[in-house]
């Protein structure tokens, strides 16, 4: 196989044509080739612009396109497992927007559907492989901030458009679908393992359906996960990782820049750690594309993925109370 992989878009969603496809066009092991679109005129400046080559007018035709190895998802969340599944049927190898679908059955069909048809198959969390979420997993890790007892994290936009689909419930729209997704899957990186008890709070928009804030409490055998993310909240976000001995601090958690150095912040010491410009999107496609030309595992497995599904249902299930997982 050649030293790059060959990838085609489903859709001309906002967030692939304004920061995944540029940041992959500019990998290592990433060549964007091809982009599917049911409405042509909208996609076809778009694919000039990048530079993409070929533009087909219906999903299928990117599908059956033979110059195309791997196929990046990033349709509304309903649409996630029906044509990840279909890609994987047609050979392609898959990397789908997060959350991965609407429910953990939609992620059991999906690890079926990758086993039966022999391709990769990743959810995309771009944080996860961020040099400074590895280095805060490293600091906790070595004991530097003493035993690990709570992590808690902000994340929060205001969007009250009711033609965006984060404000359709029928679509997977709402602030934990969206953004929760985030701290929940963080949490479970930096305590290493899954929540055993969730107790949540959940505020509905009384006209979207949507959850337009939720708080929750991630129970770990080690301490506590505590967030908040909403949809109509002055934009923010924050995470705070506490040991008993000190602190970890990220200050641009979850859409780091790509243009400017991150950092944190770590006690005791007061020190602060800045990491080089990186797009974390250029980095999490080549990755992906490593792990197809060496035939290693994906950064982000459909396993993973599945355990998220399941923490952020039993968030959904503990808006009533006490949800044991």
């Amino acid at each position: 196989m050649a030293n790059k992989i060959r990838w085609g878009v489903l859709g001309n969603a906002k967030i692939a044509r304004e920061k995944v496809i540029p940041a992959m066009q500019r990998g290592s092991y990433c060549e964007v080739v091809a982009m599917a679109s049911r409405n042509v005129e909208k996609a076809k400046p778009v694919c000039d612009a990048l530079g993409i080559a070929t533009l087909h007018s219906t999903y299928e035709a990117l599908l059956a396109d033979p110059n195309v190895d791997a196929i990046y998802n990033p349709l509304p969340n309903d649409l996630h497992v029906p044509w990840s599944i279909r890609a994987a049927a047609a050979g392609k190898h898959v990397l789908c927007e997060k959350p991965i679908g609407l429910t953990s059955a939609e992620a059991q069909d999906l690890i079926a559907a990758r086993d039966k048809y022999g391709v990769k198959i990743g959810e995309a969390f771009m944080a996860k492989t961020h040099p400074q979420w590895l280095r805060a997993k490293e600091i906790v890790v070595s004991g530097a901030i003493g035993d690990l007892r709570l992590m808690t994290c902000v994340f929060s936009y205001f969007n009250v458009d009711p033609a965006n689909i984060r404000n359709n419930a029928e679509m997977g729209g709402g602030a934990l679908m969206d953004i929760g997704c985030y701290p929940v899957t963080l949490s479970r990186m930096i305590f290493g393992g899954e929540p055993t008890r969730i107790v949540s709070s959940i505020d509905r928009d009384p006209a979207f359906g949507t959850d337009r804030l939720t708080s929750a409490i991630l129970d770990y055998p080690q301490g506590q996960c505590v967030f908040s993310c909403s949809t109509q909240l002055n934009p923010y976000q924050r995470v705070i990782i506490f040991g008993t001995k000190g602190r970890v601090e990220i200050e641009i958690p979850f859409n780091a820049p790509p243009d400017k150095p991150t950092r944190i912040f770590v006690e005791p010491g007061g020190v602060v750690e800045e990491f080089p410009v990186c797009d974390q999107y250029t980095i999490q496609g080549d990755l992906f594309s490593r792990a197809i030309l060496d035939n290693t595992a994906v950064p982000v497995s459909i396993e993973d993925a599945l355990g998220n599904m399941l923490a952020i249902e039993s968030v959904f299930r503990g808006s009533h109370g006490t949800a044991n997982l």
